[in-house]
C-alpha cells in the first residue's frame, strides 16, 4: 500500500470513528439511581431518660469509654491478626480489579498484536495447476511463503450506556465490598468486647463461688462441732454438707464457660485456641461502664452504620443492572478494523507497500432474542426491588438493634442497683444467721436459707453487671461504632501485600487505599 493508499485508510478510519463516536452520544437507557426512603423514627424511646443523651453520638473507638487497657488491647489485635477480616480486605481488592475490568470495557474491547510465516505448496493434480500442460508445469513455483504482522482492533461504542452502568455497577459493588469491610469490623469489635465482658463477669462468678464454698466450710464445721458435741442432730451436718457440695459443683462449670470464652476470644484475635493469661492479665473483674451513652438520633444510623450503606450500594449496583440488560434490546455499533505488513520474505515487511489492513463499520441487533431479553430486565428489575426492600429491612433492624441495646443497658442498669442492695441485706443475714446458729439461738436452716440466698444474689448481682457492659456494647455495635479503627490504612495487611505483589502484578491496587465515587454519596 502508497503513503497514498495508507493516508486514505487513515482518513476513512478517522471518519468511521467519528461516525461510531456520534452515534455513541445516544442517551444512557435504565434508571439512574436514587437513595430510597426509609420510616425513621424521630427519636429513640428512651428520649427521655436521664442516662441516655441525644445530642451527640458517641461511637468512635468507644471502648475507651471502659477505661480499660486489657480491652483495648485485644481489640487491636482482633483488628490486626482476625481472619475473617482479612478475606473482607481482599474482597475489597477483588471489587478494584472489577471496576478496572469495567472501565475497561469502554474502550476498545478487543485489541491484539498478531505476525506469522506462512508457507505453502500447491499439487499439480488439483486445480488450478491439474488444467495446465506438462511442460508449462514445469516452470511453475508450487510453493508460497508469506510474512504478516498486524494490529486489530474492535470498538464497540457505548450507544445505550450498556459499559457506563457496568461502571456504576462496578463501583457500587466496591463502595459495597468497603462498607462490608467495616461492617465486618464494627462486628469484630463488638464481639470481642461482649467476649471480655462474659470472660470477667464469669472470673468474678467463679470467685463469688469460692468465697462462698470457704464460708460454707465453716458452716460445716460448725454444724460437725455442735453435733459431736450433742448440740444438734445430724440433720444439721447433712443439710450444711449438701450446699457445701452443691457450691462446690458451680465451679467446674465455670472454669469450663471460661475456657470456652477464651476459646471463642482467640478464634476472634486470630489465632488458635491458647491460653491468653498473657493477654488478658490479673485483673479479673468486669469493666466499669458509664451511666450515660450517647446515641444521637436514629436519622444517624443511616449515615453511620456500614451495613445499612453496603445495602444501599447493593441496590445502587442492581439498579445499574437493569440498564445494562436493557441495553440489549437495542443495536449495537462497532468499528473493526486492522493495520498490518505482508510480504515474501522478512525484509519485504519494512518496504513501503508492505501495509495492508481494512476498517469496517457494523452494527448487530438481537431482534429475534426481545423475549430472552425482555425477560432479564424483568429479573434485573425484580431483584432491584429486593435489593431496595433488603436496604429498607436492614435500617429498621438496626434501629432495632440500637432499642434493644438501649433499653437492655437502661434495665440492667436498674436491676444492678437493686440487686447491690439484696447483696448486701443477704450479706448480712447470713452473717446474723450464723452467730445465732454458734450461739443455739437459731437452727441450722435459717443458716442454710440465708447462705444459699447470698450465692444466688451474689450470681446474679455478677451475671447483671456483665450485662450491662454487654448490653452497652450491643448499643454501641448497632450505632455502627467501631470503624473508625482502620481509617488511614489499607483493607490488606502489609506483609500479605508483599505476598500478593510477589505472585501476581497488582500495580497500584494493593498499596494505595483507593475509594470508589459511590463510596461517599
Amino acid at each position: 500500500m502508497s503513503s497514498h493508499g495508507i493516508g486514505h485508510f487513515f482518513r476513512i478510519g478517522i471518519l468511521a470513528a467519528a461516525g461510531v463516536f456520534l452515534v455513541s452520544a445516544c442517551k444512557t437507557v435504565g434508571p439512574d439511581f436514587e437513595k430510597p426512603d426509609v420510616p425513621v423514627a424521630d427519636n429513640w424511646l428512651e428520649a427521655g431518660n436521664k442516662n441516655v443523651d441525644t445530642s451527640s453520638a458517641s461511637y468512635q473507638d468507644w471502648w475507651e469509654v471502659f477505661d480499660d487497657p486489657v480491652l483495648t488491647e485485644l481489640i487491636d489485635t482482633a483488628y490486626k491478626q482476625n481472619l475473617s477480616l482479612q478475606v473482607a480486605g481482599l474482597r475489597v481488592m477483588e471489587a478494584r480489579a472489577q471496576l478496572g475490568i469495567a472501565t475497561g470495557l469502554k474502550y476498545p474491547q478487543s485489541q491484539s498484536v498478531g505476525g506469522g510465516y506462512a508457507y505453502s505448496r500447491s499439487s499439480i493434480n488439483a486445480p488450478p495447476l491439474s488444467s495446465l500442460p506438462e511442460d508449462v508445469l514445469q516452470g511453475v513455483d508450487r510453493t508460497a511463503g508469506i510474512w504478516t504482522a498486524n494490529f486489530d482492533v474492535a470498538w464497540e461504542a457505548d450507544v445505550w450506556g450498556k459499559f457506563s452502568r457496568g461502571v456504576e455497577a462496578a463501583d457500587a459493588n466496591l463502595a459495597a465490598n468497603m462498607l462490608n469491610y467495616d461492617a465486618v469490623l464494627v462486628t469484630l469489635t463488638g464481639d470481642v468486647a461482649a467476649l471480655y465482658a462474659s470472660i470477667r463477669a464469669l472470673q468474678e462468678r467463679l470467685d463469688y463461688a469460692y468465697t462462698n464454698v470457704k464460708l460454707q466450710q465453716q458452716a460445716l464445721d460448725l454444724a460437725n462441732s455442735r453435733f459431736e458435741l450433742g448440740a444438734t442432730s445430724e440433720l444439721d451436718v447433712q443439710q450444711a454438707r449438701g450446699l457445701f457440695y452443691n457450691t462446690q459443683s458451680l465451679i467446674p462449670i465455670f472454669e469450663l464457660n471460661i475456657e470456652r470464652a477464651v476459646n471463642a476470644l482467640s478464634f476472634l484475635l486470630g489465632m488458635p485456641p491458647s491460653n491468653l493469661d498473657t493477654l488478658l492479665g490479673s485483673s479479673r473483674k468486669i469493666p466499669a461502664a458509664p451511666a450515660t451513652v450517647a446515641v444521637g438520633i436514629p436519622a444517624d444510623l443511616l449515615r453511620r452504620r456500614p451495613d445499612v450503606r453496603a445495602a444501599e450500594m447493593a441496590a445502587a449496583a442492581q439498579s445499574a443492572s437493569i440498564g445494562i440488560s436493557q441495553a440489549e434490546l437495542y443495536p449495537s455499533f462497532v468499528l473493526a478494523g486492522s493495520l498490518g505488513l505482508a510480504g515474501g520474505s522478512f525484509s519485504d515487511l519494512f518496504d513501503g507497500g508492505a501495509t495492508t489492513g481494512f476498517i469496517t463499520p457494523f452494527f448487530k441487533w438481537n431482534i429475534f432474542n426481545y423475549g430472552r431479553i425482555k425477560n432479564n430486565v424483568r429479573v434485573q428489575d425484580a431483584r432491584f426491588e429486593q435489593a431496595i426492600t433488603t436496604y429498607q429491612n436492614t435500617a429498621l433492624a438496626a434501629a432495632k438493634e440500637v432499642q434493644d441495646g438501649l433499653q437492655g443497658f437502661l434495665r440492667t442498669q436498674e436491676q444492678v442497683g437493686h440487686l447491690s442492695d439484696a447483696v448486701v441485706a443477704s450479706k448480712r443475714a447470713a452473717e446474723l444467721a450464723l452467730a445465732q446458729y454458734r450461739q443455739g439461738a437459731a437452727d441450722y436452716t435459717r443458716v442454710l436459707n440465708t447462705q444459699t440466698a447470698l450465692l444466688q444474689q451474689q450470681d446474679t448481682l455478677t451475671a447483671a453487671r456483665g450485662q450491662v457492659v454487654t448490653n452497652l456494647v450491643s448499643t454501641y455495635k448497632a450505632l455502627g461504632g467501631g470503624w473508625q479503627l482502620r481509617e488511614g490504612s489499607n483493607y490488606v495487611k502489609p506483609d500479605l501485600i508483599d505476598t500478593m505483589m510477589d505472585r501476581t502484578d497488582w500495580g497500584e491496587l494493593l498499596s494505595t487505599p483507593g475509594q470508589a465515587t459511590s463510596a461517599n454519596k
